[in-house]
Formats: structure tokens, sequence, C-alpha cells
């Protein structure tokens, strides 16, 4: 028996969880044991409790008088010599760890230290291509923390954090780290990054797509979702919000129209006239659909027994030159139609349209959204905007190139520039465009069984939320359940996980927990966790920035860990301003801004500028050069 890593010996067992008596002779806190340093008896470390030909490992959860057993309470009135370990995992000798418990240990089973040799067969090797490290183990900075990156990138993961625990930073490393172009060439992850902080920190290796970029900045992509790609529920929820079911049936149908005369004069190849419905992705023109719509609806007839109220009984204002003002559609410019006229005596009369349908107020909210400039990434998409016969310059293959497949590892979609109102529903169509076209192509290259993607999902409780039941709850849910199997896995970004609706993260095979200090928090991650150990979670609150709890499928044994972060000038653009400033020994104060700097003259007229512009782009530059 090695006696120099002797700690105790066995005299509670409770399922998994084992209360140990420390032998008196056992020296807690640092030791050093043949050359390496261990602390002995601390919340997280690891213990080994060798049966004949296996080896148990187990995490110290809880240490002291709490720890003793109610049996021992009375002989031991002051308990202060106890620990409680979480059993995890076992080991036979010689052989390879492996999860879950087999047999259990007996009353005086001796208890063991855990070595760095012991750690380093539990972790795994490092140089295999399943294993990426993302740090190095808290307890031990020598071996390094491996996570398996198959079971972190298909069994879905969350990483939570309150603000400046350095939960955008740890994303980061994650994500540079399995996206290592030396050994994994083809990972395939895209980011919802709905504050724009990941440009700046995965900008070697990520292609950024963002609503309207300015013309300085020489790293973004125009983000484009052609409306015509959404389901017939999402275009209208986007475009038009709610609507009765009896007028929603005739919007439906209208567009269903209007995608089968496309249907008929392109051709697709591959697809059946009679299966196609209003959520098949095909192009039509939107601002002529709007068009012919509020024409129905709110146009002026001139009264004619003889004729029905149609295009050649319109009463249409003229100009100064006598030319009908019929508008124009691909502009979202409405007819300017003469106000109804009934005056007795007078032949000529004025009626408005008979019309079945009530959705004046939604039509007229689709053309304030046809014409508001904020909204061109979906109604005015580029080389994906059909023309009014439904023909485009490029098809949807081109858009999920450069989103799935391009030779940037990973795809950044910028959010920041979206308007608050439609985020929740289009980050909903989003996640369902990408999943429908993995899924349908899940036995073809470029699908996700043969290539596998991952789906970071970035401050995950703004929209989905227990109490949210939007598009993005719905497909979050559906991938969740369902993406394993088709090669789509998920990252739950959250500052907030008690806000995150519990059946979604409890999908979550792995979780990375980072600095928590509310209660709800912590108890929602508690229960989330698939290991027991509430001690370990009990940590959280006191973890250093950027040290994170690991549990779950992707580490052998639940880890305490130290991330490693990304060099200064390649982390998320999310640090807290400085409120002063350092000073340099002969230049001055090493950037503009800081509470203790002399106030000199600003211009504000710079500030409205880029407000209006909704553009920070070049303000921040200009800070930059001067500094």
């Amino acid at each position: 028996m090695d006696t120099k890593t002797l700690i105790g010996s066995v005299q509670d067992v409770a399922g998994n969880s084992v209360r140990v008596a420390l032998t008196n002779n056992t020296i807690t806190g640092f030791v050093i044991i043949d050359g390496e340093g261990y602390y002995v008896g601390q919340v997280g470390g690891f213990v080994r409790i060798p049966i004949g030909f296996i080896s148990l490992y187990g995490v110290i959860s809880q240490v002291g008088a709490g720890a003793v057993p109610d049996s021992q309470k009375i002989d031991n009135p002051f308990g202060s010599r106890w620990i409680s370990i979480q059993l995890v995992g076992e080991c036979k000798h010689g052989g390879k760890f492996q999860r879950g418990i087999s047999q259990y240990p007996t009353i005086d089973d001796p208890v063991h230290l855990v070595t760095v040799g012991d750690l380093r067969n539990i972790y795994g090797a490092g140089d295999s291509d399943e294993y990426v490290s993302v740090g190095s183990i808290a307890s031990s900075e020598s071996i390094p923390a491996l996570v398996n990156i198959n079971k972190l990138v298909t069994r879905h993961s969350a990483v939570v954090g309150s603000t400046g625990s350095g939960k955008s930073t740890t994303v980061a490393s994650l994500l540079r780290s399995i996206s290592d172009a030396s050994r994994y060439p083809s990972s395939r992850i895209i980011v919802f990054d709905v504050h724009g902080e990941y440009a700046r920190a995965l900008k070697s290796r990520a292609a950024v797509y963002k609503v309207s970029p300015s013309t300085m900045d020489t790293v973004s992509r125009p983000l484009f979702v052609p409306y015509w790609a959404l389901s017939c529920e999402e275009l209208i929820k986007i475009s038009m919000g709610s609507i009765e079911s009896k007028e929603y049936s005739a919007i439906q149908e209208r567009i269903l129209t209007e995608k089968l005369k496309v249907f008929d004069t392109a051709r697709f190849n591959g697809l059946d006239r009679s299966r196609i419905t209003a959520d098949t992705p095909i192009p039509f023109s939107i601002h002529k659909l709007w068009y012919d719509l509020h024409c129905e609806i709110n146009a002026t007839h001139y009264e004619k027994n003889d004729k029905p109220q149609s295009r050649d009984t319109w009463a249409v204002e003229l100009d100064k030159d006598g030319n009908e003002l019929l508008g124009k559609p691909s502009s979202a410019i409405p007819p300017t139609f003469k106000p109804l006229k009934d005056v007795k005596g007078d032949d000529e009369k004025i009626r408005l349209s008979k019309s079945p349908l009530s959705i004046r107020r939604q039509i007229d909210t689709l053309g304030s959204k046809l014409r508001d400039p904020r909204f061109d990434f979906i109604f005015q998409p580029g080389k994906w905007q059909p023309t009014d016969s439904g023909q485009t310059e490029q098809d949807l293959d081109s858009l999920l190139e450069g989103w799935l497949g391009s030779k940037n590892p990973i795809s950044i979609l910028d959010l920041s520039g979206i308007p608050p109102t439609v985020m929740t529903d289009l980050i909903g169509a989003l996640l369902r465009i990408v999943y429908d076209a993995l899924f349908w192509g899940r036995n073809i290259a470029e699908g996700g069984r043969e290539r596998p993607i991952l789906v970071v999902l970035e401050e995950a409780h703004l929209y989905l939320s227990k109490d949210n039941s939007g598009n993005a709850s719905s497909a979050v849910k559906r991938i969740a359940k369902e993406g394993r199997k088709y090669g789509v896995g998920l990252m739950i970004v959250s500052q907030r996980p008690s806000e995150v609706d519990s059946t979604i993260l409890s999908q979550c095979g792995t979780i990375v927990a980072l600095r928590l200090s509310n209660d709800l928090d912590r108890g929602q991650v508690t229960s989330a966790a698939t290991d027991n150990l509430k001690g370990l979670f009990d940590m959280l609150p006191s973890l250093r920035t950027g040290e994170a709890i690991i549990v779950g499928e992707s580490v052998s044994l639940p880890m305490r860990a130290l991330i490693k972060a990304p060099p200064p000038n390649e982390r998320p653009d999310s640090a807290d301003p400085d409120v002063t400033v350092k000073m340099h020994p002969t230049e001055g104060y090493e950037k503009p801004g800081g509470w203790n700097q002399p106030h000199d003259k600003e211009d504000y007229a710079i500030l409205v500028k880029q407000w209006r512009s909704q553009n920070p782009i070049y303000l921040h530059e200009r800070k930059k050069t001067e500094a």
C-alpha cells in the first residue's frame, strides 16, 4: 500500500455518497509528494479508493463537521477530520477510466489522494483528436483540462456565469480550441452574436455577417435573410404581426399562389408541383403581394352598376401632369386613391373596396416595414431579392455555403443591428433554416451527419425563457431533443441560467459554470447537471475570473479548470470600461478617456453622427488611432 498518498478510510456509504474519516497523521493543506504539490482535503479535490483490481474515483464535496455521519456525531462531537465524496467513475488497473460505478466501497477501505499520474490517466491523452485542451486543472496546473470534442459538440453544452466572470472570454477560448485548423481543418461553427462581441475575438478564423456593415468595417460581410426562405408562419409574424386564423389562411393561400406562379415559369430541379406549400422556400415578390393586398383593401372605386369593383373602376388621384398616382410596388409606395364620395344629386359616387379581408392594420404594418431601411436585410436581400416574376440572381445554396461551408471554420451572425421587435422571431427563423437544411441533407457530405455543426447561442436567456413560447424557443427545443441524431449541437451561453427554460438546459450534456452569485442561478445549474455534486457547485460564488467548474459527458471527471484566455487583442469586445487609466512614464496616459485625465474639449457632433447612422465603427477607429 502506498502510504504517502493515504489520507483516510471509508466509514459510511450511501449510494454514490461516501463519508471518509481522515487518518490522524493526514496533513491537510498543501503537501509535496514525489516532487509534485497537492492540495489535500479541499472541496473539488479528487480521491481514489482501490478495491481489488478496480480503483473508484470521487470528488470531495464537503469537508469538516458537516461531513460526519449522523451515527458518528456522538463519538465525534467536533468532527473536524471528515470529508464527504461523490463517486463518479472507476478504472481497472492498467485500463482506461470510465464513468459510472460497478461496485461500491466497504467500511475501512483505504482512501488515497489522486496523483498527477492518476489524473493524466483519467483525463485522457492530450494528443488524441478526440480531446481538446481548454486550459489547466486548477489544483494541478501542469495537467491540461481536456474535454471530449465529440460529446461537447453533439451532446449539447451550456456556458453560464455572472457578468464579469469571464464568460465571453471562456466561450471565445472554447471556440478557438475546437476550431484549430491544424487539428480540425473542417470544423463548422455558427455563432448567434446578439451584442456583436465576437468579431474581434475570432477575426482570424471567422466570417462575420452583419446587418448593414459600415464602409469602414473591412471585416464584416452583409447579413441577408431572404424573406422567402422563411416559413409562412415566420414571415407573417415578422412582417405583419398577429393575425386572425381566417385572414391567416387567406394570406397563406395568396403566398402559395405566388410561389406556384414562380415555379411554373422557373422550374426547380427535383421539386414536384403537388408538394409545394406556402412554407416551401421558393422566391416570390412580397412587394407585389403587399401592393395587391393594399389595393384590394384600400382602393376606392367609381360606382358603375355594369362593372364589378376591379382595376378598371379605381378612383385614383392625378398629379399636376394628369398622370395617375399609382405608387411604386418595388419601393412600397401605395397608390393615392380619391376619398369616398356620396353626394346627393351627384352622379359620380366613389365607394370603398368590398374586400372580405380585415387586415388593414397588418397590411399597413407590412408596408411600413418594407419602407424601413432597418428591415432591408430581410425584404431587400441583395442577390437574393426576387423580381416581380420571382427571379433571383442567386439561390439559397450560395447563402448556406457562406454560413455553413465557407473556408472559415466559424461563421458569426452579428445580430446587434436587428430591430428588437423581431429579434426573437428572427433567431427562431434562422435556427429553423439551418436545422431544416442540415436535416434534409443529412445523408450527403454537406449535411450534419457527415460534418457536424455547433450552434452557439449568446445571451440565450433573452429569447429562451420559460415564459417565451416563440419561434426561437421552439426551434431550440427541437434541436436539443433531435439535433444529436443529425449532427447539430448547441452551446447555450447565458449570464442568467435561472431564466433559461429548464427543458432546454437539462438537455445540455456538458455544463461549464463560471462564477455565479445568484442562488436561483446556482440552483438551476445544479439541478441541470448530470452529476450529483451539490458541494462542488457551492463553490461557484468564490471562483476566480476565468475559472470554471466543468461537469458532464465531455469530461471524464468533473473538474475545476482555469480556462486559457486568448491573447489580449483577440478577446471579446465585452470588457468593462476603465474609470481610471494608467499613466505612461514619459508619454502621458496610455489611451483617451478616464476620470483621472485632464478634461479636454470633446466633439459631440461625431457622437450624434454615429447615433444617427447607427454605426459605432468610425468613432471606435478614431479613438484607437488617437491612442
